[in-house]
């Protein structure tokens, strides 16, 4: 374990001695945060008001908690696996300088030197998200805040597992890769494609009812909703105190993927963490 402990003591301080690597890291949930507030505040909200009955007052700040809710739990679900891939970038350019082969040749084991990258990677990666997600909760309590410590600290279980998670994947991922061209290119797929499938950028509710099934089977899915689910149950909880009809907000549950159905089956908050975890382990044992 001292191998271990030192090979990933070495990653983290390259990982933040490389400032280019490092702020690219950090202003990519920055640019997100930014792009989400400016593009889909105003999407969200229509969509919201649009669903509630005519005539019905509700406070603003109710509405702007519920769309800053949906904003930055779809921005911790996308930054904590893209962050993943950039923090787990050291692992190829390893092999780029050379690095990976004085390590083959030396009496540190292979699983040891696995096990310090994905260790490195998860630190690097929690701690860049740690920081969007500070940032972001300075955001909702400007707009409207209704969150206890329980909320929040539910709220970073999900981020944690979430980074394992693309920790777990990124690993998989960039095992092969030997050049700087793959990384940039793996990098760029990534950061365009995951927000799609994850339904961070998109609610799956949203896409056709065979692509929904599609989906169902990808545990990014199960993710997103589970952090969608604590980021804006405190809110929800506020609306039926204040007389939202249930099956309103069932509605929006349903309409920003909060509830994530299989096959027509509602998918509990247990069987999400069950789904996630799970997976997070078969990655972790295929790497």
């Amino acid at each position: 374990m001292n191998a271990v402990f030192s090979l990933t003591k070495r990653n983290i301080r390259l990982f933040f001695k490389d400032k280019g690597m490092f702020f690219s890291s950090l202003i990519t949930p920055v640019i997100l945060l930014v792009l989400y507030v400016t593009f889909l505040k105003n999407v969200y909200r229509d969509s919201f008001l649009s669903s509630l009955p005519q005539g019905f007052a509700v406070d603003d700040s109710i509405i702007d908690g519920c769309v800053g809710g949906i904003l930055f739990s779809s921005l911790l679900a996308v930054c904590t696996v893209t962050v993943s891939f950039c923090a787990n970038l050291f692992m190829v350019q390893d092999k780029v300088t050379g690095a990976r082969k004085d390590f083959n040749i030396s009496p540190i084991k292979s699983s040891q030197l696995s096990l310090s990258y994905y260790f490195s990677t998860a630190i690097n990666a929690l701690i860049i998200c740690t920081i969007a997600m500070a940032i972001s909760f300075i955001y909702i309590a400007k707009v409207g805040w209704y969150y206890d410590i329980s909320d929040i600290l539910y709220i970073f279980l999900d981020t944690v597992l979430l980074v394992l998670f693309g920790t777990a994947l990124s690993s998989i991922v960039c095992f092969p890769l030997k050049t700087q061209g793959q990384m940039s290119a793996v990098g760029t797929l990534v950061s365009a494609g995951y927000g799609f499938i994850c339904g961070a950028y998109m609610p799956i509710s949203q896409f056709s009812e065979t692509l929904q099934k599609i989906l169902s089977f990808l545990p990014g899915t199960y993710a997103t909703s589970l952090i969608k689910n604590h980021a804006l149950g405190a809110v929800l909880a506020e609306m039926e105190s204040s007389g939202f009809p249930a099956e309103v907000i069932t509605a929006m549950q349903d309409s920003f993927d909060g509830n994530i159905y299989f096959f027509g089956s509602l998918v509990t908050v247990s069987q999400k963490y069950i789904v996630l975890c799970s997976t997070i382990a078969v990655l972790m044992i295929l790497y």
